[in-house]
């Protein structure tokens, strides 16, 4: 299948006119290529931002642990790709550090000093606030509850802040799920559902209208067949709330009507 550059999602594709990454030669048009320098995060979360400036808008964060592919540096920023969610963007050159021992464990606990999720060593934290590599949790929706309360920021996704695509990725991660990063992408997870249908777990997604925002909509999971769970800017954190009411509100606010996504049998 011939993948052709006009289908490519700025947001996720370590391109520009002027370079691109190594393994893009032939995809994508640009002036050079380079191989990326992967780097591992350092920081409990390191915002990652649209523009090389820091002052720009936030679009994700680095979780401690994870990978950051690097291609560009200047002035103590570097422009690249998280590896986990395909973000591209610019951080911290100081909140990155080239990879020792592969991570043995993933952070489990919203507790804990570092945050849920985080790829950690044997003794980075307490053997109860985390599990080997490789091993899941089975109810994404049991895990965004343990987040409840939970301050929600635009481009955060971390037990300690979170948007709403944010605390969706980061419960269906704590799964061994696939979590792409922003609301249209996890529109398009698993199969489509009837509203009627809707259980336990199901991904619902408003699509937003286009605008000068990064987010492409708001996501929420199905707490049962009538309230949903969810990071909202109206509630002001992570909570629970009638499916009707979060509907209405979207819907006034020139957000598509839901769609309704099932990725579990």
């Amino acid at each position: 299948m011939t993948v052709f550059a006009a289908t490519l999602d700025p947001r996720t594709t370590l391109a520009r006119p002027d370079l691109a990454a190594q393994a893009l030669e032939g995809l994508v048009p640009a002036a050079a290529y380079r191989a990326v320098e992967p780097m591992r995060g350092t920081r409990p979360m390191a915002d990652i931002h649209a523009a090389a400036s820091p002052a720009s808008e936030r679009i994700d964060q680095l979780l401690f642990g994870e990978l950051f592919d690097v291609l560009e540096r200047k002035g103590g920023r570097v422009w690249g790709q998280a590896r986990r969610d395909g973000t591209v963007g610019w951080m911290d050159a100081d909140a990155l550090a080239v990879p020792g021992p592969l991570p043995s464990r993933r952070v489990t606990a919203v507790s804990a000093r570092l945050p849920l999720n985080a790829l950690v060593d044997d003794g980075a934290v307490g053997v109860d606030d985390s599990a080997a590599i490789g091993e899941f949790e089975s109810d994404p929706v049991a895990v965004a509850e343990r987040l409840i309360g939970v301050p929600h920021a635009l481009g955060g996704r971390s037990s300690a802040e979170t948007d709403c695509s944010g605390l969706v990725q980061q419960a269906l991660f704590a799964c061994g799920q696939a979590g792409p990063r922003r609301s249209h992408e996890q529109a398009q997870l698993g199969v489509a559902v009837p509203r009627s249908q809707a259980r336990r777990g199901d991904i619902v997604v408003w699509l937003s209208p286009t605008g000068d925002h990064s987010w492409t909509g708001h996501s929420a999971l199905m707490l049962d067949s009538d309230r949903v769970i969810h990071a909202s800017g109206a509630l002001g954190a992570v909570g629970i709330e009638a499916f009707d009411a979060a509907d209405a509100r979207c819907r006034a606010d020139g957000f598509a009507a839901p769609v309704f996504r099932r990725i579990t049998p």
